[in-house]
């Protein structure tokens, strides 16, 4: 898959070449992403990547040292924060403690000099949005977490931006609460129908929230792809590794034809259903999903490929599925992530028991970088 991303029918937002330097440190470095309208796109990355610098860039409170940004026909640059079609919604949600739910959302609409009627009927519209209505005269204080947070985005709608920044938008809240409101932000701004683009560090919130992921690192974008692109089909071994878990195997490419490929590695020989176009020898990584993999006391009747016996070193059970770690002969863990469909299961594995991993031919992905 390209680290760039796949063209858009029509970029809304086209972001080509930017470059931030600071100090001779670049915390964005060329990075170009076409955006379409109504999109929610998401900035996906660990602290220090780039990611807010690139949010700020878009939102005008830091410059571009190189590159453009072009929001529906319009450049950007040189345009303040507050001359900008854009909303930001902190995570901090920055509401006015002092003021109440009704006036925080009145509160940029009365800066814009909107007439009274129109500013009401704004108001009430954004309070039916976000289902607050009742809690109108009500303090920021008075509130809950999810219910500031839906606060702050219906400021952040009220004055019809054509973009909406979010950045960590769900990271104040507890984990219940955040996987409630994740569902519930999404339908907001589908309702609405605007162009967002949001910044988390979390990758299930990325890939909850975002029909497209960005997956940044040292101010590079690596990889942009639908959430289910982006972890089905990795491009790179750190993006493999920072979406969801992974066993990630090294070894040397032994045989690559157009309908299979085979690679081994120190405890066992993977048979892939589909070449690499790569040359025989090479060092190659094989990106194996803890879910794809089977695990049984018996081994399984094949040719050999694909199955690796180990001993369970470690085991954690969550309900609707238990992560095993197996110990290979030579000393690496594999972690299987077996589904718990029975309540009772006749055989279940425990410390210490030998066991059989194996998996299907279209289970891994190669990886050369």
């Amino acid at each position: 898959m390209s680290t760039q991303s796949a063209p858009v029918t029509e970029a809304y937002l086209s972001i080509r070449n930017v470059v931030k330097d600071f100090s001779g440190t670049k915390a964005v470095n060329d990075v170009s992403i076409d955006i379409a309208k109504g999109e929610i796109f998401a900035l996906l990355g660990s602290s220090g990547c780039g990611k807010s610098t690139l949010l700020r860039m878009l939102a005008g409170f830091e410059t571009p040292t190189s590159g453009s940004i072009v929001l529906n026909g319009q450049d950007l640059a040189g345009l303040p924060p507050y001359e900008r079609p854009i909303n930001m919604m902190f995570q901090s949600y920055a509401l006015f403690p002092h003021l109440t739910v009704w006036d925080n959302i009145a509160f940029g609409l009365r800066r814009d000099g909107m007439a009274r009627e129109a500013l009401e009927a704004r108001v009430e519209a954004m309070l039916k949005l976000v289902q607050l209505g009742k809690y109108a005269k009500r303090r920021p204080h008075q509130l809950s977490g999810g219910q500031q947070q839906r606060v702050a985005l219906a400021r952040s709608l009220a004055r019809q931006p054509q973009l909406l920044l979010l950045d960590e938008p769900l990271g104040a809240l507890d984990k219940k609460l955040r996987e409630e409101t994740q569902i519930e932000l999404v339908n907001i701004i589908e309702q609405v129908g605007v162009t967002c683009v949001m910044v988390t560090h979390d990758q299930e919130e990325a890939m909850t929230m975002a029909s497209r992921i960005a997956i940044m690192s040292e101010g590079r974008i690596l990889q942009v792809g639908s959430p289910g692109e982006v972890y089905e089909t990795p491009a790179t071994r750190f993006v493999a590794d920072f979406i969801g878990n992974v066993n990630l195997m090294d070894g040397t490419l032994a045989v690559d034809l157009p309908d299979h490929c085979i690679i081994e590695c120190a405890d066992v020989k993977h048979y892939v259903g589909h070449g690499i176009t790569g040359t025989e020898g090479m060092p190659v990584t094989v990106a194996l999903r803890p879910e794809k993999i089977h695990v049984s006391r018996h081994a399984p009747s094949d040719d050999g490929f694909n199955a690796v016996r180990g001993t369970v070193k470690e085991m954690s059970y969550f309900g609707a599925f238990t992560v095993y770690h197996l110990q290979l002969a030579s000393g690496a863990r594999l972690k299987v992530s077996q589904s718990n469909t029975q309540r009772h299961p006749d055989d279940q594995l425990t410390w210490g028991d030998e066991a059989w991993a194996h998996w299907s031919r279209s289970s891994q992905v190669v990886l050369t970088a």
